[in-house]
């Protein structure tokens, strides 16, 4: 099959109500719609997005340029597109806008391969797992009064969710302790807790409220330190016993590897818009497996469930419904674990008639 054209298609989503952490609040996402036609009527198809629709435009305009190397060009070639992409790069750099561009790309791809070959990605990547561990990060925001949280909680609970995540981040480090020390309350010893930080600590700070929080059991501490230190998120987590996990905004292998060189995180997070696309999410996913060092996914469930059904060493799903109404299809869960669709390509498919809605 050789690709034919690439359409590119942003809309806007709201949130019914901003949500905050502890970068700042977030009302809307900048949605970008990629649809990859090849000449046998096959469309693959992916998404990226921008926080509160800031450089949507600019993204946009990456993807836009980049597909002038995919037209004409045999679809099946994902490898090919890649490297040709990253060496078209070179000038602008190996991280930011141009990465995700290429990630756009590499996702239709394969999504377009799925569906010619009839079977879903994970199944093309190794079938290493038909069921993931999910947790539900669409909450316990740090805005959250401690009662909303409470509830929120339990609602997830019941909901039939068996691990979550809330964010902390407050001026006060005791302020974040009593507020995990409620959630953890609430929801008993038996349900896995994680705690993000939204990169907002220095190392001291990040240690001080680590320590203070190794008595609710946290199944990790997330980025508690800016993404660019590297150095002193591995002595954080030299120095902690709860385990960090770090990456969601890392870059291709190559960022990769040097956290693992460093032991930066115990739990890696790539991200699919930033790590470089289903291709080089494997590549980190079994190089973190070499060290013996388990993976989870950053947003994208839809789409992020594939790869980490083709990963041994993925242990959870992020479970954030942002996006979810775009999607035809819903994610299926049983005891606490996400289902990976046996749909051809992503298993999921654009709702077209809402996507039109957005766009009026």
């Amino acid at each position: 099959m050789k690709i034919a054209r690439v359409e590119t298609t942003p809309v806007v989503v709201k949130l019914k109500k901003p949500i905050g952490t502890a970068f700042g609040q977030i009302h809307s996402f900048g949605c970008i719609l990629i649809f990859v036609h090849g000449d046998t009527g096959v469309i693959g198809e992916n998404l990226v997005f921008t926080l509160n629709n800031r450089r949507t435009k600019v993204l946009c305009q990456m993807i836009d340029e980049l597909a002038d190397l995919l037209i004409g060009r045999d679809a099946g070639h994902i490898a090919e597109f890649w490297a040709r992409a990253w060496k078209d790069i070179n000038f602008l750099g190996h991280k930011g806008v141009p990465v995700v561009g290429i990630s756009a790309l590499d996702g239709a791809l394969w999504d377009a391969l799925g569906k010619t070959v009839n079977l879903p990605l994970y199944r093309l990547l190794g079938g290493a797992q038909a069921r993931v561990p999910a947790y539900h990060s669409g909450g316990l925001w740090l805005t959250s009064t401690i009662d909303e949280l409470t509830a929120e909680a339990e609602s997830f609970m019941s909901a039939g969710f068996k691990a979550m995540k809330m964010r902390i981040g407050a001026a006060d480090p005791v302020t974040d302790a009593a507020r995990v020390r409620a959630v953890r309350k609430a929801i008993g010893p038996k349900i896995r807790l994680m705690v993000d930080a939204n990169q907002q600590l220095n190392e001291n700070q990040a240690i001080r409220l680590g320590r203070l929080l190794e008595e609710f059991d946290l199944t990790w501490f997330e980025e508690p330190l800016p993404a660019w230190d590297l150095d002193g998120l591995a002595r954080v987590s030299a120095a902690l016993d709860t385990p960090i996990a770090s990456g969601e905004t890392e870059y291709t292998r190559y960022g990769f590897r040097r956290m693992l060189e460093l032991r930066s995180a115990d739990i890696l997070m790539p991200d699919l818009q930033r790590a470089g696309g289903v291709s080089e999410f494997m590549r980190v996913g079994h190089m973190a497996e070499s060290h013996d060092v388990p993976v989870s996914s950053h947003l994208f469930p839809e789409t992020s469930i594939q790869v980490l059904g083709g990963l041994s060493n993925a242990i959870y799903l992020e479970y954030m419904p942002w996006f979810s109404e775009l999607y035809r299809e819903q994610l299926e869960f049983e005891n606490g674990d996400a289902i990976v669709p046996e749909r051809p390509g992503w298993g999921f498919t654009f709702n077209m008639d809402y996507v039109e809605r957005l766009r009026t």
